[in-house]
Parts: C-alpha cells; structure tokens; sequence
C-alpha cells in the first residue's frame, strides 16, 4: 500500500472528520483519479507522439492511450481522427504513488518554485499544468529530443472547491499563498 494512501486512512480521514462537517467516514472527500495529459503541437510526426508515449509511461508506470482528434480544424492543419496526443488514467496505488512522486520529488525541482496555483474547476476537481517533463525524477534529460508540457488534473469527491484544497493540503500539496 502506497503511504499517501496510508495517510489518507489513518490521518486525513480523521482530521477532516474532527472539523465537523462529516458524520460519516465515507462522507470525507477522496481523491477518485488522477489523469495526466501530454499533448503534441506536431501531429503529423510520429516519431514525436512515441516519444510522448514513452515519456509519459516512464512518469507514471502505466502505458497511455493515443488521444484523437474529435474534430477537423484547417488552420491546424488537423483531420478528425489524427493523433493529437496521449493520456493515462491513474486509479488506486498507483495513483497515490503519481502523487507521492509529484508532490515529493517533481514539484522541488521546479526552478524558482513558490507553490501551486488555485486552480479548481469549481466542482472539487484540481488541474495543474506543468512546462516540462524533466521534473520528474524518471525522465533522463540528456535523451529529451524536445521539451513537453502536461496536464495533470485531480478528480476528487468533494462538492465545492474549498473541500478539495483542504484535502489536497492534508495530503501535502503546495498552494500558494
């Protein structure tokens, strides 16, 4: 067992049940998944995509799927159904694992690092963009060909905003102030 997933039983659970707001153990927000997004500005060059691909399943010990073009956009120069990008969904121990390495080891070895923005969709869900994939401890930067970005956005269980930031913060997320 992950030792997020460890705190989150032992720890937060209580700590968010001693606030008051939850009866109910299983009322205490959670976090359900976590989605990592890498997209490709060049759609056209496969070897870029596998390069993606690759990258993307060093970070986060799982294989992505290649995302597809939904529609047809001729000032990028895009076609429905061309490969535009990749993604992985993280549940469970894995996921926990994404976060502990996120929080611990990526977000440190970020240059002039002040904290994460407030960034929540307004239902509890939390995305935060990174510029570059050498943060992550997994990625050698000697053998990027070109730096790329990522979204990674937090599904969690809570109702409002203010819920998911106390949860995330329990769990260790730097916010800024």
């Amino acid at each position: 067992m992950a030792s997020l997933q460890e705190k989150y039983k032992k720890e937060i659970v209580k700590t968010l049940r001693e606030s008051g707001k939850y009866a109910n153990p299983l009322q205490v927000p959670r976090l359900t998944k976590i989605v990592v997004n890498m997209g490709v500005s060049t759609a056209a060059d496969k070897d870029m995509l596998k390069a993606v691909a690759e990258d993307l399943a060093r970070i986060t010990g799982q294989r992505p799927i290649i995302t597809k073009a939904k529609k047809s956009i001729s000032n990028f120069k895009l076609r429905t159904g061309m490969p535009i990008g990749a993604k992985v969904t993280l549940r469970g121990i894995r996921m926990y694992e994404f976060l502990e390495r996120l929080i611990s080891a990526a977000l440190p070895r970020i240059r002039d690092f002040r904290g994460v923005p407030k960034t929540f969709d307004g239902h509890g869900n939390y995305t935060l963009g990174v510029k570059e994939q050498t943060i992550f401890p997994e990625i050698e930067p000697d053998h990027v060909k070109k730096t790329q970005g990522m979204d990674i956005t937090m599904v969690t269980t809570a109702e409002t905003d203010e819920e998911a930031m106390e949860l995330l913060k329990l769990f260790g997320m730097p916010f800024m102030n």
